[in-house]
């Protein structure tokens, strides 16, 4: 079964009306303190579970073909690059501080408002952005912390409501686990709710099936 999407995220409200200035004030994220009430127990790594398995080849998002003609670095596939993450405490910390602080500091909006366009994947360099924008930028600030790309892939789930959503998923040595801006907990990709479709390949440029025959055209407003 095929399944043709018009958007592949869901609006929720703004977390904050404060806009990022762009990618200049990225690496404030990592090396400015962290709020106390952010702060994270040391010991408490995510449970070991079983990684998604891919199944075959699978057809990219037209708007992610597009991002990566923009910003070839952010798609290239380096096979030199680990394809998992072996966790730290401190590296735990470092992935969930990111994905709230990105979560708290980006301004939801869909590409139609944004853009004009049904679908765009960027940076949320302005501070604003949907589904996509806020992993894509998340991705941005993990790899200038020390994470290997390789090893952080772009995913397409279909969510609660059964809609198209774009989560990113990090391949650890515990297991995938994913980051979204719908929620500040990384959960275990098993954990989430969502049926996962397809995510982009680590040994190249491309996209790989996740268990489920469907290929969405486009990807998300918000």
């Amino acid at each position: 079964m095929r399944i043709a999407f018009s958007k592949l995220c869901v609006v929720r409200p703004a977390l904050t009306t404060r806009l990022l200035a762009g990618l200049a004030l990225a690496g404030a994220f990592l090396l400015g303190p962290a709020p106390r009430a952010e702060a994270q127990p040391t010991a408490a790594l995510p449970a070991m579970s079983l990684s998604a398995v891919t199944t075959g080849p699978a057809r990219p998002i037209a708007a992610w073909a597009e991002f990566c003609e923009r910003y070839p670095g952010e798609c290239a596939v380096d096979r030199t690059e680990a394809a998992s993450v072996t966790l730290t405490p401190a590296l735990w910390q470092t992935i969930n501080a990111v994905n709230r602080r990105i979560n708290r500091s980006v301004e939801a909006v869909t590409d139609g408002d944004h853009w004009r366009a049904a679908d765009r994947w960027d940076l949320a360099e302005d501070g604003r952005g949907d589904c996509e924008d806020f992993q894509l930028l998340k991705r941005r600030l993990l790899v200038e912390a020390g994470l290997p790309r390789r090893a952080m892939r772009m995913t397409v789930v279909i969510d609660e409501k059964g809609e198209g959503h774009a989560v990113l998923t990090i391949i650890t040595n515990r297991g995938d686990l994913v980051l979204d801006n719908k929620t500040n907990a990384v959960l275990p990709w098993r954990q989430t709710g969502y049926t996962f479709v397809k995510r982009e390949s680590q040994e190249a440029v491309g996209w790989m099936a996740l268990g489920r025959d469907a290929s969405p055209l486009t990807a998300a407003n918000r």
